[in-house]
Formats: C-alpha cells, structure tokens, sequence
C-alpha cells in the first residue's frame, strides 16, 4: 500500500469490535461511523481490534484512528496506550481520562472533588454482597469497570435477602444507593453541552433497553424544567473537564423529581458513547443542527497524540 506521502485523501481506521461485553454494540458503532466517515470523503478500513492490532496499523498506516470500541480495553486506557506507543493520532479521550472514567469509583471520587453531586457507594467483594445487604436497601449493584448497563442488580426497598449475583459477575463490585425517578443524559463535544435527553423504559435501562429497537424511547430535548435542564448540561461539561476527557463524552444522571434540584445525581460519564443507529449522542448531535457525517469529521480533525 501506498504510504502517507502519497495520500491525497485523509486514511481513517475504525477500530471496533474487541473483546469485551460490548463487542455487539462496538461492531454496529464501528459500522455505522465507517458509513458516516465515507460520506465525509474520508477513506476508511474497518479494524476488528484483536490481539495483532498493533501489527495490523503498523501494516495499514492512517492518517487517523478512529476508536469506536466499547468496554475494557477499548474505553479503559490500554488501546490508547498503544496508539500513543504507535504514535497514530486518535479521537476521543486519552489514556489517564479514559482510565478514571471507565473505573465509576474512581471518577465518583472526582466528581465530588469537584463539587459535583453523587449518591454514596462502596466496593464490596462479589460474596460479601450474595451474603448480607451492604447498603440499606434499596441500592444497586453493578460492575465497577463495565459500561451499557452490563450485570445490573436493582435491590428493591422491601427485599428480605440480598441479591444472588451471578458467577460471571467481577469479584469486587459497586453497590450504590437507588435514586427513584427519572433517566437524563447529556452529551459534551469538547467545550460545549448538547441538549438533555430522557430515556424512558417500562423498566430498568438495562443492556437491551440500550441496544434494541423499541427498547426505550428518547425524548430529545426532555421535558423538564430548565432549572434541571441548564444544570445537567453545567454538570455534564463540568465532568467532562474534570475527568481530563476530550473530543465527545455523555454523562447520565437520575433525577428525583419530587426534590426539584436537590433529586439530581450523577452516576457515570461514559468517554467512548455508543454511535449506533439507537445512540443517544448522534441524536442530541442533530439537535444542534450537526447531522453524523459532520459530527465524525469533527471527531477525525479533532483525533491527536497526547490527549
């Protein structure tokens, strides 16, 4: 192949797929921004990122790697690492931002250093939670370093027993107390909030909810009052620096409703968002009046080494 000198149009690899739960989700984003990246006039190759990623980017040479992987790995640090290693400039957050994101103790922990509201929480080994209620119910429980709603147990108020994880659930995890009401997020691109979005679902806005068609509804701009509304976008980017993130990041809370401002809460910024057809971010992108073509070419010419 033809090395950089020679390129007249920019050469994007989109990693996706990997190894983690998420994989799905990561093949239909990586599909997805590959289709968007072509209508830009970029020249794209697809990359299943797998144990001879580096090898295959050595071979391939971009101009610029676009990561559309979800998960461990993809989202944690360790592929930026690599890229930062391979010297290939890449989009969204760099290898310290991603780490802390991806870890929700962590970030909790740089939240409230900055102000920002959280519910408690704590780690607690996987048997410890099988055998005893570590919080006063009702909490939830969750892995500490997965994302999209991956192995999520919601103990309600008048459970007798604690909940019987499963065994593929991590050994430690993070049970956190439940806030009734409602699900906001809210999408930053770089210094600058988006819209809020509501999910709504007939139930929790677990995995499936996440990913199906028809599996939750979002109502973008949500109806809520623009006290709320103003806030999450001033708590959505206020993470979003704080967490050292670049290029887009979403943040979702809950909100207590019957508690006006004091009912809003925290809970993650996800650094690498999901840019499948049922996204939350491509959606409050076009509000803006930034359709998905545009919005991935901001991403390329935003993409660098040393983030």
């Amino acid at each position: 192949m033809a090395g950089k000198s020679s390129r007249t149009t920019q050469l994007v690899a989109v990693l996706m797929g990997g190894a983690s739960a998420e994989r799905d989700v990561s093949l239909s984003s990586g599909r997805e921004c590959a289709i968007a990246l072509r209508a830009a006039g970029y020249e794209v190759i697809e990359v299943d990122a797998g144990p001879d990623l580096a090898q295959r980017l050595t071979e391939i040479e971009p101009d610029v790697v676009f990561n559309a992987l979800h998960g461990r790995w993809g989202e944690d640090g360790c592929v930026q690492g690599l890229l930062e290693w391979l010297r290939l400039p890449y989009t969204h957050s760099g290898v310290l931002a991603s780490a802390i994101a991806m870890d929700k103790d962590r970030s909790k922990q740089v939240y409230a250093q900055a102000g920002l509201p959280v519910v408690d929480s704590v780690i607690a080994a996987r048997d410890e939670v099988r055998q005893r209620h570590v919080l006063p119910p009702p909490y939830v429980v969750k892995p500490n370093n997965e994302g999209s709603s991956v192995g999520v147990y919601i103990v309600q108020e008048a459970a007798n027993s604690p909940p019987q994880l499963s065994d593929d659930m991590p050994e430690s995890v993070m049970v956190e107390t439940y806030v009734p009401g409602r699900e906001l997020t809210c999408a930053v691109m770089e210094d600058r909030a988006f819209c809020v979005t509501e999910i709504v679902t007939t139930g929790w806005y677990d995995y499936q909810a996440k990913y199906s068609a028809g599996g939750s509804r979002h109502v973008c701009p949500a109806d809520i009052p623009e006290e709320i509304a103003t806030a999450c976008q001033d708590f959505a980017l206020r993470a979003h620096k704080a967490l050292g993130c670049r290029g887009v990041s979403r943040t979702d809370f809950r909100w207590d409703d019957t508690r006006g401002l004091a009912g809003l809460f925290l809970l993650e910024t996800n650094n690498q968002p999901g840019m499948t057809p049922t996204s939350l971010v491509p959606e409050q992108a076009m509000q803006a009046g930034i359709d998905f073509p545009a919005l991935c070419r901001w991403m390329v010419e935003d993409a660098s080494c040393g983030r």
